[in-house]
């Protein structure tokens, strides 16, 4: 039995799930240091809260822009800048921790373009979801929202699956299902915030995108369909 000597124990991360870990870490580190005095002077501290005003999704701003049909470059990047401002440390901390889990799994089988397609994408669906059904003043931030895109695309990978292997396919959304009850638990004791819906939406786009962005997704989708 021969090994490669050369071959590294660790699998190393699709270079688009990289870039998306170093920015989304490369923000969260400048906010937490400039909080603590450490990086930027006494104004540092009002970093986060200015980068929210700036960058987090409003849907006060998104019901002026359809009112006025008015649609100004810094509002509109709103859609794809505020899954990179947090509330608070922990909070890009579980985000970067599901960023490096989903986009190893998802980022392994689709390609770079794919990947960050259906980041950016299930992150602008999110917010489009919290600014059209809700009426709710609370700016939308954190990346949760495309993070929950990468849920949508490894549940359709795993969806396929389970279809190819004849098991049952409804197995495929038990991640989705085990979330959803831990965030209900979580609003139970500690306030449920309007944020899961752009989450759900989120999800919904990862899975809908996977049929036309997976590798060979839609094709066996059809080859599935004429079988049955």
């Amino acid at each position: 039995m021969s090994s490669d000597p050369n071959t590294s124990p660790v699998n190393p991360l699709p270079p688009v799930v990289v870039a998306l870990f170093l920015v989304l870490a490369g923000v969260e580190a400048v906010m937490s240091l400039g909080a603590r005095g450490i990086l930027g002077g006494p104004g540092a501290v009002g970093w986060r809260l200015e980068a929210i005003q700036t960058y987090a999704f409003s849907g006060d701003i998104f019901d002026w822009m359809i009112a006025n049909g008015r649609y100004p470059p810094e509002h509109l990047m709103r859609f794809v800048t505020y899954p990179f401002v947090h509330a608070s440390f922990s909070h890009a901390l579980f985000v970067c921790v599901m960023l490096l889990a989903l986009g190893k799994m998802v980022g392994e089988v689709f390609s770079p373009v794919a990947t960050l397609a259906v980041f950016v994408i299930s992150g602008i669906v999110g917010a489009l979801a919290y600014g059209l059904i809700l009426n709710d003043p609370v700016p939308l931030v954190g990346g949760f929202p495309p993070i929950y895109g990468l849920i949508g695309a490894f549940t359709f990978l795993l969806w396929l699956r389970l279809g190819q292997l004849g098991a049952q396919q409804a197995r495929a959304f038990t991640l989705i299902g085990i979330l959803m009850a831990l965030q209900l638990v979580f609003g139970v004791l500690f306030g449920l915030q309007n944020d899961w819906l752009a989450d759900i939406a989120g999800f919904a786009a990862g899975f809908a995108m996977s049929f036309f962005v997976s590798p060979g997704g839609w094709q066996k989708l059809r080859a599935r369909m004429r079988r049955d």
